[in-house]
Parts: structure tokens; C-alpha cells; sequence
């Protein structure tokens, strides 16, 4: 059954891939509604040992994609706080495999402070176009996402591993995702990002299926 939620989640993915490619809104959100349930699908039927964790993680994914699906800055304020819980489940379920003993502060430092330093340069790059009472939970939400990071990053340190380098480059694609949606959305120069919702949606559902792959990779 995972090939098959496999295969269908590849299909689902080309589909709404190449409608962002296309910039076709209707059909996006046609197929968006359908990918990280796929993801979750084949998850459940590829582990003998489920964590809750990441299920609530997707779970909690799935409802800020149907979020962001409407117009408007409050339903993308809605999105946001329903994808800041789904970073929360993803560090939990990274916690289980940490060992703190072997944690170095001398790499998770100056890795903290690029994602801080990143995520400043995001918010001062929309900050002109956005209204100001969102700009401290859009800060907040990107440091939420840089703390997934970095706990994905103490993984690596603890299980170094192939799933954990693979649950790794997928919370940094995700990071990227965000980072681009707040460009594309707010920026003066949308155009910034490669064809806007493609690169956006390309880096976001990738980054999706690596972390869980990773996780799977792990645990098993």
C-alpha cells in the first residue's frame, strides 16, 4: 500500500507543480488539499511504530494549507498559526531521537544565529508592505520554523545518519518554502522568487516528504 500512496502522491505533486508553473490559482487549489494527507497516508501504512508526534505535525500542516488557500490577511495569519503548531509537533518528534549529551553548543550556536539573522533579513524585506500588526507573529512564526531547524540539526548530531541528513535538508527546504511565501506575498520584488508559488509549493512538499522519509529512515 505505500508504493501506491507513494505513486499517488508523486501524481498529485507533477499535477499541482505544474499548475503553479502555470499560475493557475482554481487548479492549485484543486490539488493542494491532497498532498500532505498523501504524505500521512504513507506514513501510517509504512511504520510499525507510529509516532503521534509527526502525525499531528502533518495533521496540523494540512490545516494551514486549507487556511492559506482563502484570500485575505487574516485567513494567512490563521494558515500561520496552524502551520507554528505543526513546527512544535515536528520538534517533538525530533526530541525522541536527541541525545543531549553529544549536543555541541559550538554548532548549534552559530547555527541559530544564521537562521536569526535570516529570518530578520526576511521581515525587513516585507516589512514596507505588510501591516504592522502582523509582522511580529510572521517574525515569530520564521523563528518557530528556525527552531525545527535547529533541533533537526541536534538530531543529525545525535543519529548521524542517513535519515538524519535526509529529515535535516527537508526542514531546511521547508524554511526556504516559508521564507519565499513571505517574499512572494509581501515583497516589492515578488518576481525575486523563481516562478513565485512553484518554487514556494516545489520547496514546501519536498520538504514535507524528506522530514517524514527521514523520521521513517530512523525509526522505522
Amino acid at each position: 500500500m505505500k508504493y501506491v500512496f507513494l505513486g499517488l502522491l508523486l501524481l498529485a505533486t507533477v499535477w499541482h507543480l505544474i499548475e503553479s508553473w502555470r499560475d493557475n490559482m482554481r487548479r492549485r487549489k484543486f490539488t493542494k488539499p491532497f498532498l500532505i494527507p498523501l504524505i500521512l497516508l504513507y506514513y501510517i501504512v509504512s511504520t510499525d511504530h507510529l509516532i503521534w508526534f509527526l502525525v499531528l505535525a502533518l495533521i496540523f500542516s494540512w490545516l494551514g494549507d486549507v487556511f492559506l488557500m482563502f484570500q485575505g490577511n487574516t485567513w494567512f495569519t490563521v494558515g500561520g498559526c496552524f502551520f507554528g503548531v505543526s513546527h512544535i509537533f515536528f520538534v517533538l518528534t525530533y526530541v525522541n531521537q536527541i541525545h543531549w549529551s553529544v549536543v555541541r553548543l559550538s554548532v548549534l550556536i552559530p547555527v541559530a544565529v544564521v537562521y536569526v539573522a535570516i529570518t530578520t533579513l526576511i521581515i525587513l524585506a516585507v516589512i514596507k508592505q505588510t501591516p504592522k500588526k502582523m509582522l511580529p507573529a510572521m517574525y515569530l512564526y520564521l523563528i518557530a520554523n528556525s527552531t525545527m531547524n535547529v533541533f533537526a540539526v541536534m538530531q543529525l548530531e545525535s543519529v548521524p545518519s542517513t535519515g538524519s541528513i535526509i529529515a535535516l535538508i527537508g526542514a531546511i527546504l521547508f524554511f526556504i518554502s516559508d521564507c519565499s511565501l513571505f517574499l512572494v506575498r509581501y515583497s516589492k520584488h515578488p518576481e525575486w522568487i523563481f516562478k513565485k508559488h512553484f518554487t514556494v509549493m516545489l520547496t514546501y512538499i519536498v520538504g514535507e516528504f524528506l522530514i517524514t522519509q527521514g523520521i521513517l529512515m530512523l525509526v522505522g
